[in-house]
């Protein structure tokens, strides 16, 4: 029983971009609490960088970690509601899953979730989705991710 792999978090951030405005940052801190159903963490930059004007520990993101219930309402979500309103979408690839066993997808617009496709379509951010799993290795989690019902490109 133990030795099936299981998901144990799920991760989503999205950037705001370097050194942008305080109404951006909000912005995104507020859509995205709407998407994943918790306040995200705001994430400051982890080093200076003199050519883009970014100081270290300057809010340059924000992330939501994601467990239990809350975690599996939002897999459901993702992938009942949100990727099948995704415009030209074939399918993630397979080489999405690292070695860890782990899975890390990019969504160009948060649009695509149904709790921000009412409001005005300017400020359109994407997201970072990465799902933590036990699997031991890459070929486990493949099959994993297939039965948890993840889209993937046809070989």
């Amino acid at each position: 029983m133990h030795a099936l792999p299981q998901l144990v978090k799920v991760v989503v951030g999205a950037g705001t971009g370097r050194g942008r405005s305080k109404e951006r940052n909000a912005l995104v801190n507020e859509r995205l609490a709407k998407i994943v159903g918790q306040k995200p963490s705001p994430r400051g930059a982890k080093k200076s960088i003199a050519s883009f004007k970014l100081r270290e520990g300057e809010i340059i993101g924000h992330s939501a970690t994601l467990r239990g219930a809350r975690m599996y309402d939002f897999v459901d979500k993702l992938i009942n509601v949100a990727i099948p309103r995704m415009r030209d979408f074939r399918g993630f690839d397979i080489k999405a899953i690292d070695d860890m066993g782990n899975l890390t997808i990019g969504i160009k617009e948060h649009s695509v979730f149904p709790e921000t496709a009412d409001e005005d379509l300017r400020d359109v951010f994407g997201l970072a989705i990465t799902f933590v799993s036990t699997a031991k290795n890459k070929a486990q989690a493949e099959v994993f991710f297939h039965a948890l019902g993840i889209p993937f490109k046809r070989a």
